[in-house]
């Protein structure tokens, strides 16, 4: 069910804002647009409850994916024509829950379903003609992602936390962990999963963007290796396995959570080998082991947005930068209307800025 539609080319468009949300309500997509947002990633929703954000809203405007659940390519025209009927633009899947990708990282029974079902996942999405789907490669139920969420920003707003000293050692396990793994065994499953998909994925046209681990560790926690924790693990995920359909879901705040990562030099890299598919635009202020999610004009954070706007220019980036953390301010929603509008109208306007200043 492939759809033409000559009016949408993606790789022409400048760079620009977006938002992540779960539901395709009426009511949010107007939202979306009303802030000036014109692109959109999609949380989908998974039948056991495995949600990546606390969005609150109950309706039925989603997509479901789990092992075994993949939405149809009708349903997800559907959800695209309905972004686009508010004026908007669908440009992926935001991300895949550990139900679909688990028993694939670890090398377990059920790991071909989970293949399938990501398999074809990619190909639904293409012939949807839905350019983008972002990954994480983190196990479940090791380390919390955040120790706090009450910690208070200026004015009595609220920003979530990590403080490993908050932890209660010996960090238990994931529940389906019958032994400790070594790190080469999991770049080895790992290589093995991108020999499998990306080859689908450059068939289908779709980008593949993997999302950093969150919080940035040790090399290992309750018995698994977290791989993608610094600078030259994403250096080797770029390289095991060369294609032009995967990248970086490149999430600055986690970077710059990295003790030893440089936000710059970063963007630097992967921006000339034009490995970034999209931009995850948070800010913290600390690095491991310790630190705060703050707003983005934050003077102590750790790294300044229009110097990082600048550089994704200067490599020629011209794709999405999805605010996907925000605090919590007086009076919002679960899911925060009013910070993400803060956000957004922040990184527009230093994109307005700059944009007069290249005139």
């Amino acid at each position: 069910m492939q759809t033409e539609r000559p009016d949408r080319e993606i790789d022409e468009l400048p760079l620009r804002t977006g938002l992540r949300t779960r539901t395709l309500s009426d009511d949010r997509l107007a939202f979306c647009r009303q802030i000036g947002v014109r692109d959109i990633f999609l949380d989908h929703r998974s039948p056991r409850g495995d949600v990546f954000e606390d969005e609150g809203s109950q309706d039925d405007e989603t997509i479901t994916i789990d092992d075994g659940v993949v939405p149809s390519v009708s349903d997800l025209v559907q959800a695209r024509r309905r972004v686009e009927d508010a004026d908007l633009r669908l440009m992926g899947i935001q991300s895949l829950s550990y139900n679909v990708y688990g028993k694939i990282m670890l090398d377990k029974e059920g790991k071909e379903s989970q293949l399938d079902t990501i398999k074809q996942l990619i190909r639904n999405l293409g012939r949807a003609d839905i350019p983008i789907l972002g990954y994480q490669w983190n196990p479940r139920g090791v380390v919390p992602m955040r120790t706090s969420q009450t910690v208070r920003l200026r004015g009595g707003a609220r920003g979530r936390e990590f403080d490993v000293d908050d932890l209660d050692e010996p960090y238990e396990p994931v529940d389906e962990l019958e032994r400790e793994y070594t790190e080469e065994e999991l770049w080895d499953n790992y290589e093995q999963f991108l020999q499998e998909v990306l080859p689908v994925a450059e068939e289908a046209g779709v980008r593949l963007a993997l999302h950093p681990a969150d919080p940035p560790t040790v090399e290992q926690l309750g018995g698994i290796p977290r791989l993608f924790r610094n600078f030259e693990a994403f250096q080797r995920a770029m390289e095991i396995v060369p294609s032009d359909n995967h990248g970086l879901k490149l999430c600055l705040g986690c970077f710059s959570e990295m003790p030893d990562a440089d936000v710059g030099e970063v963007i630097a890299h992967f921006g000339e080998n034009d490995d970034i598919v999209f931009v995850h635009f948070r800010d913290v202020v600390g690095t491991w082991p310790r630190f705060t999610e703050t707003f983005l004009d934050d003077d102590r954070s750790n790294f300044e947005p229009g110097a990082a706007i600048e550089l994704l220019r200067e490599v020629g980036f011209d794709g999405v930068m999805v605010p996907d953390h925000v605090p919590e301010v007086v009076g919002d929603t679960e899911w925060g209307h009013r910070s993400r509008a803060h956000a957004i109208a922040y990184l527009n306007g230093i994109l307005s800025c700059s944009d007069d200043e290249g005139q």
